[in-house]
């Protein structure tokens, strides 16, 4: 098959290096380069991992615990782990080399202020792209480093370029690298979605605002339909797309909740967009029509899976996630139907990913969970606690890389050993 028919059935960038690397006879070096995986979708490709875990959990390799406070994910690359946190009055950038026994500092550089407001800490986690790291601070400050060294290429304010301010919570957003584009969500008067010319920093085109609306807490995803590249994301009371080739924006709707807290991203199959968010509308899926370079969007059913950030996997015609507040708990959701299929209560809601055919869930409460899904209910495969019981905030997303599972809590790094024997 050709690289475009390929690209026409919406196999992404990332799976198409793969496809040609392996091609050519040569393996690709395992790799988490994003917030929530290679292909941004909380999917990991790797196989060979354990079908259970012995009482406990799996084998702690080491820790490291100088990262600072946050609860931004790891990101791996180069064979070097990413990972932001606030120390001090500072926001810091680290890279670590991991070894057999342990981590060892590479580098370390800043990224502005660190967040000393309510739920103090870093946000955002890094995208690597090409031997270059980009990542936009709580303030909207986007900074390109050198991966190898740390040195600063360029930096943007992008509140002052495109007239935004603040959040209550500060800015969450995992950047997305789009061919030669990064794609920033300042929520300002002059754009609420832009693109930036990844190599220099320049504005490539910048979207109208969404009336008086801010920026919210999710992250962009990117994906092909109808031969229209679309850019779905949340402003603080609306869920919108943009063309990703000139910022148009295509549709929205509303979206309100009681604090202005859209975290989780939308999840996209097949022409069909998944929203949720916890304190306002139930979550809904929209279907997506193309038709002369325009697009409309239609309801088709709604959902208790109300989200907050720890994100939803769609998996072979079934939705996984965990609800929050009066829902808290995992659920399975037919994707057709909008059913909720089972669920799972004695597990606090939180984050997840999926690999090798089962479900990694970190709940916000500190508890890890392996849990496969059935026709039936999800079966238990390992679950070891990792943090207090009275923890209430561990947000940090699980990542899994060649065999290695890290798990972060504030000023913590943990990694295991997960591969089978």
């Amino acid at each position: 098959m050709s690289i475009s028919r390929l690209a026409a059935t919406g196999v992404t960038a990332t799976c198409l290096l793969s496809l040609l690397s392996t091609a050519a006879g040569t393996q690709p070096k395992p790799s988490w380069p994003r917030w929530r995986g290679p292909n941004r979708d909380g999917k990991c490709l790797e196989t060979g991992l354990l079908p259970a875990w012995p009482e406990g959990g799996p084998k702690l390799l080491w820790s490291t615990n100088q990262i600072g406070r946050g609860w931004s994910s790891p990101i791996i690359a180069g064979g070097l782990i990413y990972i932001t946190g606030d120390v001090g009055d500072d926001l810091w950038i680290f890279a670590y080399r991991p070894g057999p026994a342990g981590a060892k500092l590479e580098w370390k550089t800043t990224n502005g202020r660190s967040w000393k407001r309510p739920y103090s800490g870093a946000r955002s986690s890094c995208t690597y792209d090409n031997g270059k790291l980009h990542h936009m601070n709580s303030r909207g400050k986007v900074v390109c480093l050198d991966a190898a060294s740390g040195k600063a290429l360029w930096t943007v304010d992008t509140f002052k370029r495109f007239g935004a301010k603040e959040i209550r919570w500060g800015h969450s957003e995992c950047l997305l690298v789009d061919g030669n584009k990064l794609i920033v969500t300042p929520g300002g008067a002059r754009a609420m979605i832009a693109a930036l010319d990844k190599k220099t920093g320049r504005t490539i085109w910048a979207s109208k605002p969404l009336g008086k609306d801010a920026a919210c807490y999710a992250s962009p995803v990117l994906f092909e339909y109808g031969g229209v590249r679309h850019l779905v994301s949340f402003s603080s009371n609306q869920a919108f797309g943009v063309n990703a080739d000139n910022g148009e924006v295509l549709w929205s709707r509303p979206r309100p909740t009681r604090y202005k807290v859209i975290a989780a991203p939308a999840v996209h199959h097949d022409g069909r967009v998944f929203v949720t968010s916890p304190d306002g509308k139930p979550a809904e899926q929209y279907r997506l029509t193309v038709g002369g370079g325009k697009v409309s969007v239609e309801q088709i059913w709604t959902s208790e899976l109300n989200c907050l950030s720890g994100g939803v996997i769609y998996s072979e015609g079934r939705l996984y996630g965990s609800g929050y507040r009066k829902n808290d708990g995992w659920f399975c959701v037919d994707f057709a139907s909008g059913k909720t299929l089972y669920a799972k209560r004695d597990l606090n809601s939180g984050s997840v990913i999926l690999a090798d055919g089962l479900l990694y869930c970190f709940s916000e409460r500190g508890e890890m969970a392996l849990l496969k899904p059935t026709d039936k209910g999800f079966e238990t495969k390992g679950r070891f606690r990792r943090v207090g019981a009275k923890t209430r905030d561990s947000w940090a997303h699980p990542v899994i890389c060649d065999g290695r599972l890290y798990l972060r809590y504030h000023d913590t790094l943990w990694c295991y050993d997960i591969r089978a024997k």
